[in-house]
């Protein structure tokens, strides 16, 4: 392993192991935004409890709230929009292995999350899909394919639920002082 293969593994052990556990949203964000170096935007928070793989690839725009226990994958890069709402204990996964492939090759793709998504608990995203504006993921669901602007999708794999209002006016701003 080269010297700064060694710093990154150690990097991303204290971020989440020991900053992750940290009950001050405050501090946590300030580690993320000039240590870990994360393109984390204005009023954006990740709560106690993410894990975060290959910090650098992570693009987190404005008024972004993520949930407990989210997994964000940066190998394939990440970017998650404006007034983004994350719940509890969502994945998301820019890199897997071909399993058709001879060798089982390891394939990075990455997931870009637009403006204005609410993606529910329990959700899983893999490589190389785009959620447009507005969209809705119900909980639990297994997002494996595109998802059009404004719907609403669930289930496993996630299908078309109905369409979403197009008039949002909220925005989505949240942080504790100690969470």
């Amino acid at each position: 392993m080269t010297h700064s293969r060694t710093l990154l593994s150690i990097l991303e052990w204290i971020c989440n192991d020991i900053v992750g556990h940290i009950p001050s949203h405050t501090f946590r964000n300030f580690y993320y935004r000039n240590i870990a170096q994360i393109q984390l935007g204005k009023d954006s928070t990740i709560s106690m409890h993410c894990k975060l793989s290959t910090f650098s690839r992570i693009i987190i725009k404005d008024n972004t709230a993520i949930n407990q226990e989210v997994f964000l994958d940066g190998r394939g890069k990440l970017t998650i929009g404006n007034n983004v709402n994350i719940g509890r204990n969502v994945h998301f996964y820019t890199a897997q292995h071909n399993a058709n492939s001879p060798d089982f090759a390891y394939v990075e793709k990455a997931i870009t999350i637009k403006d204005n998504v609410w993606i529910a608990s329990d959700v899983i995203i893999i490589p190389g899909v785009t959620v447009g504006e507005g969209a809705v993921l119900a909980a639990g669901a297994v997002v494996t394919k595109d998802v059009t602007p404004y719907t609403i999708v669930g289930g496993n794999p996630a299908k078309f639920i109905k369409k979403r209002t197009k008039n949002l006016k909220y925005k989505t701003k949240w942080a504790a002082l100690f969470y």
